[in-house]
């Protein structure tokens, strides 16, 4: 995830938090007065329908790549303390008293739910710590976990995950051309376009110099090629204003390697590594894939 988004999940833990302490009083309402607490309430989807449910449904790919087992935990029992507080409203509203074994479900499922939370926040404030300053993408200390979560995820869905190594070509040359401040204005603006090329549950990484590492989740492995060829077209038409005016176009190599069902992370990176040597051997601006054939390909 980037910088921004990490801060904006941040921030959506409070207000979630917040929204199930205001959610107690609506059902102190309905004990005291009598009153329905509404849909989101009684209905047997309630946990969907609630405002957090809606919310963390919507972001639930952030949870599993935070922690894939607290995420499960955490649904769970939101889950069950709406299935608590249904019990007691509804015996509330036939004029029955509630059940003293839903309301203690109640009272400890909505404390593990705000403990939950409370744990997810460190965790992304951590993680938000590890974003590279310049790039604003995150550093490569999570990549194993997250492939970890997403061949998980692309194996139950039947789906295919993809590494893209990515590298700036003559990156060298604009430093000792123009000097370093304008390779962190070309490293700063490329990170900007992959941002922008890649969908919402697609992660860049900044793998280190002038290298960016892909991680993709595709329904098929054409999609590593049409990932490929629209990161490669967006870069071509990119123009980087450099600090004293010069404006310097940016092509890149890139090198593709599919992830095989019980093949390393590791593994898998090495041969992303040598399809984006193989591209540059020949010719640069392009995209190869690997293993099969590392044929060059430049559309």
């Amino acid at each position: 995830m980037s910088e921004i988004l990490y801060e904006q999940f941040s921030t959506e833990l409070d207000a979630a938090i917040q929204s199930h302490l205001e959610w107690s009083r609506r059902i102190l309402r309905c004990a005291v007065l009598r009153t329905t607490p509404g849909p989101d309430v009684l209905k047997t989807d309630a946990h969907i329908l609630c405002r957090f449910g809606v919310w963390f449904i919507k972001n639930r790919f952030i949870f599993d790549e935070l922690d894939a087992e607290k995420a499960r935990a955490l649904d769970i029992n939101h889950q069950s303390m709406h299935n608590a507080i249904r019990h007691i409203c509804s015996d509330v509203l036939e004029n029955q008293p509630g059940s003293a074994a839903s309301l203690s479900t109640f009272e400890t499922t909505q404390t593990l739910l705000i403990e939950y939370l409370s744990q997810f926040k460190t965790l992304s404030t951590q993680l938000g710590s590890e974003i590279d300053p310049l790039t604003k993408l995150p550093l490569r200390h999570r990549l194993e976990q997250n492939f970890s979560i997403l061949s998980k995820r692309a194996k139950r869905h039947s789906e295919v995950i993809a590494i893209l190594m990515i590298d700036i070509d003559h990156f060298k040359s604009i430093n000792d051309q123009y000097g370093h401040a304008a390779g962190d204005a070309v490293l700063a603006e490329l990170a900007a376009c992959l941002k922008d090329v890649l969908r919402e549950t697609d992660q860049a990484y900044r793998y280190g110099g002038e290298e960016f590492l892909v991680l993709l989740e595709l329904p098929t492995a054409d999609g590593a090629k049409i990932a490929a060829q629209r990161m490669l077209a967006a870069i071509r038409a990119l123009s980087v204003a450099l600090p004293d005016g010069v404006v310097v176009k940016l092509t890149v190599t890139i090198g593709v390697a599919l992830a095989v069902d019980g093949v390393p992370m590791d593994t898998i990176i090495h041969n992303a590594d040598q399809a984006l040597y193989q591209g540059k051997e020949a010719g640069r601006d392009r995209f190869v894939i690997a293993p099969a054939s590392l044929q060059t390909m430049k559309p």
